[in-house]
C-alpha cells in the first residue's frame, strides 16, 4: 500500500468531483440526451484519462519536464477545443431530432484527455508527487492509476445523472435552451481557472 494513499485519494476525488470540462459536458448530455447516450462520453473520460496517468506514469512525465513548451501548446489547444465546444452546446437545437443523435464521441472524449488543461495538470502533479523510481515503483504506479480509474468513472458518472436528474424540471423548451447557456458558460469559465 501507498503510504500516502488517503492523500492521494483526497486529492483525485477533490479534482475529481469538482466542475470542469468533462463533468459540465456530462451533465449537459444527461440533460440533453440521457444516460444511455452520454455512456460514451463517460467511458472516453474515464478510459482516456487512465490512459494518461497511465503512460505518465511510465515515462511520458520525463518528456514533459524536457520540454514543457509541450504542456503549454496542449493548454492552448485544449482551450480552443473547450471553446468551439461551449459554442456548439449554447447553440445545440432543442428538437427531438436533435436529441437523437449521439452528442459526444468516445473516441473525441478520450483524445480530449490529452488536451484537458485540467486533467493533464492533475495528472502530472500527481505522477511527479507520488510515483518514485524504486522497488515500490510498480506497485505505487499500480495504484494511482486504479485510482484514476476508480474517481473518474465515479465523478463523471455522477455529473451525468445530476443532469438527468436536472432535465426533470425541464417543462419548456426555453428552459432547456437556458440550462444549453448555463453549461457553455461554465464551460468557459472553467477555462479561466487554467490561466490564473
Amino acid at each position: 500500500m501507498h503510504p500516502e494513499i488517503f492523500s492521494i485519494a483526497l486529492f483525485w476525488f477533490v479534482t475529481a468531483y469538482t466542475p470542469g470540462p468533462n463533468n459540465v459536458v456530462a451533465s449537459y448530455s444527461g440533460f440533453n440526451f440521457g444516460i444511455t447516450k452520454t455512456i460514451p462520453h463517460i467511458l472516453g473520460v474515464t478510459l482516456g484519462f487512465t490512459s494518461l496517468v497511465l503512460f505518465l506514469s511510465i515515462g511520458l512525465i520525463n518528456i514533459f519536464k524536457l520540454f514543457p513548451i509541450i504542456q503549454v501548446v496542449m493548454r492552448y489547444l485544449g482551450t480552443l477545443f473547450l471553446i468551439y465546444l461551449a459554442y456548439k452546446i449554447a447553440f445545440s437545437e432543442t428538437t427531438n431530432e436533435t436529441k437523437k443523435e449521439n452528442p459526444v464521441k468516445f473516441i473525441e472524449t478520450f483524445l480530449f484527455q490529452y488536451l484537458n488543461p485540467k486533467g493533464v495538470t492533475v495528472a502530472i502533479i500527481v505522477v511527479s508527487t507520488y510515483i518514485e523510481l524504486g522497488e515500490n515503483y510498480i506497485n505505487h504506479a499500480t495504484q494511482i492509476v486504479i485510482l484514476a480509474f476508480l474517481f473518474s468513472i465515479t465523478s463523471i458518472t455522477l455529473w451525468t445523472f445530476v443532469g438527468k436528474f436536472l432535465r426533470k424540471f425541464a417543462t419548456n423548451d426555453k428552459f432547456i435552451k437556458y440550462f444549453n447557456y448555463a453549461m457553455s458558460l461554465l464551460l468557459l469559465l472553467s477555462i479561466i481557472t487554467f490561466y490564473i
